[in-house]
C-alpha cells in the first residue's frame, strides 16, 4: 500500500481554539451538498464551517441540536458550574461536534476498519472518540467530539523545553493507549495530534491509515538473528556479483519476486523500515514519527524533512545519519543502499550539530545547547534507533527522565494531564 500524505494535511477537528469564523462561499456550498446527501442530518446538526481537509476526508464543525436527548459520556467540554438562574438567563449552551465526511474513494473495508479501531479505543482519554456514524448509499460520515486546539504552526517555535516535555508526554500517553491495543496508527504527525497549549493536553486523531498489528504480515529479514542475516547476505546476488552493483536491474531479466509492503503515512514522518519495504512492521514506526515531531521542536523547522518520494526520503536520512547507518538499515530488511553523492559522509553528523545549525546557532558563533536540549536529544536518539527492536516503546518513553523531569505546579494538573 502506497499512500503518502502531505505533512500539513489537516485531519483534526478544528483549526484553532477560537470560535466561529467567516464561512467561505465555496465551503457554504459544500455544506449544503452534505446536507442534501444526508437527508435529515440538518435536523440533528447545524453545520458551521469546514475545519479540516485531508487526503481521504473533510471535517466540519457543527452544533449538536439533539445533545440533551442522549447520554454524552464523550463530552470533555468544561462543565458550566454557574448558578441555575444564570444558565437559564443565558439559554442552553451549544455543544459542538466534528463531522468527518469520508470520501467515496475510500474502500468500504478501510472505512469499517477506522470505525472499529475508534470503537476499540473509546475508553482512552487521549484518543478522539467516535460518537456515532451514518451511511447513506455510498456516503459515510463519522461524528466525533469537537476538540479545541491551536494550529501547530502557530505555537511550536515559541515552546519552552518544559512545554515540549508536556506536549511529548501527552503524545506518548496517546501512543501507549493505541499500542497497548495492538494498533499501529501509521500517521503520527502534528496535524493529527490536536493539542491545546493553554490546557497542556492533546488528542490523537485520524485513524484512516491505522491497522492492527500483524495485518498483511509476511516474514522479513529483520526478524532473523544477526548471524543468520549475515549468512544470507554472503550468498546474495549483491555479494556474489559485485560487477552489477550500482546498475539498475533489467526488469526483463530480473527474476527476483516483487516486494510489496505497506508504505502508508506522511512524507517526512515515515520510519526507515517503511521506506525499505519491511513486511513485518510494528508499532515502532509510530515512535519514529514522534521523534520527528520532537526534532521539529528542537530545530524550529516544520516540516523538517521535505522529501518528494521514498528515494528522496532515504537520501535525506543518509545526509543526517550517514551512509553507513542507512546501509545497515537496508540490510536489516534485505535491501541494499548505495549512493555516490560525494557530499554524503559515512558517519553522518551529531544531532547536537544538526540542532545548532538548524536553529542558527552554529559553533563558530559560540552557540551552545542548553542541558534540557541535550536531554531531549538523548531521548530523541532512542526514538531514532535504526533497528525497530531497539527503538524505545511508548511505555518506556513515559518512564524516561526527559519526559518525567517536568512536574506541573500542582498535583491536580498532573492528574488532568494523565
Amino acid at each position: 500500500m502506497d499512500e503518502s500524505r502531505d505533512p500539513q494535511d489537516e485531519s483534526g477537528c478544528t483549526l484553532s481554539d477560537e470560535s466561529e469564523e467567516e464561512v467561505d462561499e465555496s465551503v457554504a456550498e459544500d455544506m449544503v451538498r452534505l446536507e442534501n446527501d444526508f437527508q435529515g442530518i440538518a435536523s440533528r446538526y447545524r453545520l458551521i464551517n469546514r475545519i479540516g481537509e485531508g487526503t481521504f476526508s473533510t471535517v466540519y464543525k457543527a452544533e449538536d441540536l439533539q445533545y440533551n436527548a442522549y447520554k454524552n459520556g464523550w463530552d470533555a467540554q468544561p462543565f458550566d458550574n454557574s448558578s441555575p438562574q444564570k444558565r437559564q438567563s443565558r439559554g442552553p449552551k451549544p455543544r459542538f461536534v466534528a463531522i468527518k465526511k469520508i470520501y467515496v474513494t475510500s474502500s468500504p473495508s478501510r472505512i469499517l476498519n477506522e470505525l472499529e479501531l475508534l470503537h476499540d479505543l473509546r475508553d482512552s482519554d487521549a484518543i478522539c472518540p467516535l460518537i456515532t456514524a451514518f451511511r447513506h448509499q455510498d456516503q459515510v460520515i463519522a461524528i466525533l467530539p469537537f476538540c479545541p486546539h491551536r494550529d501547530f504552526r502557530d505555537y511550536y517555535k515559541g515552546m519552552s523545553m518544559n512545554d515540549v516535555r508536556v506536549y511529548m508526554r501527552s503524545l506518548f500517553v496517546a501512543l501507549q493507549s493505541v499500542h497497548d491495543h495492538g494498533i499501529l496508527h501509521r500517521d503520527v504527525k502534528p496535524t493529527n495530534f490536536l493539542y491545546s497549549p493553554s490546557r497542556g493536553r492533546g488528542l490523537l486523531v485520524d485513524f484512516g491509515l491505522a491497522e492492527r498489528a500483524g495485518t498483511d504480515y509476511h516474514f522479513c529479514c529483520c526478524e532473523l538473528a544477526p548471524t543468520e542475516r549475515q549468512s544470507r547476505f554472503q550468498t546474495s546476488t549483491y555479494k556474489i556479483m559485485p560487477s552489477d552493483r550500482g546498475r539498475y536491474p533489467n526488469q526483463k531479466t530480473d527474476t527476483r519476486p516483487t516486494r510489496r509492503a505497506n508504505r502508508a503515512g506522511t512524507r517526512g514522518f515515515r520510519a526507515p523500515e517503511v521506506l525499505f519495504k519491511c513486511t513485518a512492521q510494528t508499532t515502532a514506526i509510530d515512535i519514529w514519527s514522534a521523534g520527528v515531531m520532537l526534532l521539529t521542536f528542537l530545530t524550529k523547522r516544520f516540516p523538517f524533512f521535505h522529501s518528494a518520494d521514498d528515494i528522496d526520503a532515504v537520501l535525506e536520512m543518509a545526509a543526517l545519519f550517514g551512509k553507513k547507518k542507512m546501509h545497515q538499515a537496508g540490510m536489516l530488511h534485505g535491501q541494499m543502499f548505495e549512493t555516490n553523492i560525494p557530499t554524503y559522509r559515512e558517519s553522518g553528523y551529531s544531532w547536537e550539530k544538526i540542532v545548532l545549525w538548524a536553529s542558527g546557532r552554529d559553533g563558530s558563533k559560540g552557540g551552545r545547547l542548553h542541558q534540557d536540549e541535550k536531554d531531549a536529544i538523548e531521548f530523541m536518539e532512542l526514538c531514532f534507533a535504526i533497528d525497530p527492536k531497539e527503538r524505545i516503546t511508548a511505555t518506556g518513553a513515559l518512564e524516561h527522565p526527559f519526559i518525567n523531569s517536568y512536574a506541573p505546579d500542582d498535583a491536580e494538573d498532573m492528574v488532568d494531564l494523565l
